[in-house]
């Protein structure tokens, strides 16, 4: 089999009879067999691989449709649901949850004629920036065992970036596919809040998540999100992914068209040195294609991080408070039930899931909700204007440029003691998330210890198309 496919070609090539689904999920799963005992990239992977790809084998052999993604093998973040699977969100607390459903996106998914090769590991309930948070022991980063593959995707990207699935399923509240993404050297999308449904991903900050694909180049990551976009009539905060004034923007979106990009305004001293390089190649790559390019500042952006960090954990504290030890999942006995409630989520949850619990708690508790939470949604509303200042007024803005992450990978270790460096990680990522435009990263030229950096690229609200087209001319 030919390396290298992209997820279009290797459908093409299962549908005519090249090759067969059980072929290539064959080799992925021996890929992984060889490969995620170093990386622990997975927590599981299904048995019934291999037969859902002889099925996919069988409808080609009796002429049926065999889908879109005919026999492409994806790895699934553990927080999505997939009926009859263990879905533990990396925690203790759902270390022997079975879905009882399928969440959204794996029906478009099954429906498409992809194959699930596993669940991938992850920060406890999507909370943290390196994987180390979970409770089934970090990633690794393939490129770098010494380092971490960022978070909390960061098995979803590793299993990408050690060819041990062509493409996979992450979830984004602030950052958690762009980052990894970007340290793995990968492709991670985040959709516009509502263009893919939530319906089945177990949720930590219900405004701010949303699922997209982690692939190897962008026309992959392209591929899977027009399978999984769209309206679910049971998920009340999807939306079709269609903006009207896209056509308006750019007629024909032919690849030929030049854009406006703006380049985001920051502190370049607090970024390594290498990260701003790639950056400045990436905007004169740009230049070089014809696009127009400017500097911008989105003043309130300073704020993004703080403005995070108090909605998020208001929003942990109350999705996570169904976590009992009554309805499912892990349980340990008190002396009386208050005491099963607080014994369970002491022995349930971890470090970090407690602290943005307690911290979410306090923010909405009497005498402090205004001056905290209630703050902190009118400065995201100030956020979300900055955005529509740049992407709708007069000499608007088509996307803007700005690095993933500040450094690249960063070692075991070096930041868990101090968690307010560990979310300096998410510093260009969360502001998407808070204002809910769509935003991707792709890999740009290496730095010098031969690391990835990703470069991430914001567009207007349901207009991933710009991304996907600047995405692929700035991918090396």
């Amino acid at each position: 089999m030919k390396k290298n496919l992209t997820i279009k070609e290797t459908a093409e090539a299962v549908k005519s009879g090249e090759i067969s689904a059980k072929e290539i999920a064959a080799r992925y799963l021996n890929a992984v067999g060889g490969k995620n005992g170093e990386i622990n990239a997975y927590l599981e992977t299904f048995d019934d691989a291999l037969a859902r790809a002889e099925e996919i084998d069988r409808k080609v052999a009796e002429g049926g449709d065999a889908g879109e993604l005919a026999g492409v093998p994806f790895a699934i973040k553990d927080n999505i649901l997939i009926k009859g699977k263990t879905c533990s969100a990396g925690s203790k607390i759902l270390e022997n949850y079975t879905a009882a459903y399928d969440a959204a996106v794996i029906e478009k998914l099954r429906a498409a004629g992809a194959v699930f090769l596993g669940r991938t590991n992850m920060d406890e309930f999507a909370m943290g920036s390196s994987t180390e948070n979970s409770a089934f022991g970090p990633t690794k980063n393939p490129r770098d065992t010494e380092r971490v593959p960022g978070g909390s995707s960061g098995g979803s990207a590793a299993a990408v970036a050690m060819d041990g699935a062509l493409a996979a399923l992450g979830s984004d509240t602030g950052g958690s596919i762009r980052q990894p993404a970007g340290f793995c050297g990968v492709v991670g999308l985040k959709p516009t809040y509502g263009a893919v449904s939530r319906r089945g991903l177990i949720a930590m900050a219900s405004s701010l998540d949303q699922i997209g694909p982690i692939t190897k180049t962008v026309e992959d990551a392209e591929t899977v999100f027009n399978v999984i976009k769209g309206k679910d009539k049971f998920d009340s905060t999807s939306l079709e992914s269609k903006n009207p004034k896209s056509e308006i923007r750019n007629p024909k979106q032919s690849q030929n068209s030049k854009l406006k990009i703006g380049v985001l305004k920051y502190d370049r001293s607090g970024v390594s040195e290498e990260v701003n390089e790639a950056l400045d190649e990436s905007v004169e790559k740009l230049r070089g294609l014809g696009h127009e390019v400017e500097e911008i500042d989105l003043p309130n952006l300073r704020y993004s991080l703080s403005c995070y960090y108090i909605i998020m954990p208001a929003e942990v504290s109350s999705n996570l408070a169904r976590f009992d030890g009554v309805k499912y999942g892990f349980s340990k006995q008190g002396d009386d039930l208050l005491g099963d409630y607080m014994a369970t989520r002491a022995g349930g949850f971890g470090r970090e899931a407690k602290r943005r619990i307690m911290l979410g708690t306090y923010v909405l508790s009497a005498g402090y909700y205004d001056a905290y939470y209630g703050r902190a949604q009118k400065v995201r509303a100030l956020i979300r204007k900055d955005f529509e200042r740049v992407f709708d007024s007069p000499g608007r803005i088509d996307a803007i440029i700005t690095p993933t992450a500040p450094t690249p990978a960063f070692k075991f270790g070096e930041k868990t003691a101090d968690p307010l460096q560990m979310y300096l990680s998410d510093i260009f990522t969360v502001s998407a998330n808070l204002a809910g435009v769509p935003a991707i990263s792709v890999p740009a030229p290496e730095g010098k210890d031969g690391l990835p950096i990703g470069i991430q690229l914001i567009a207007p609200w349901f207009m991933e198309d710009i991304l996907f087209k600047i995405g692929k001319q700035l991918q090396p």
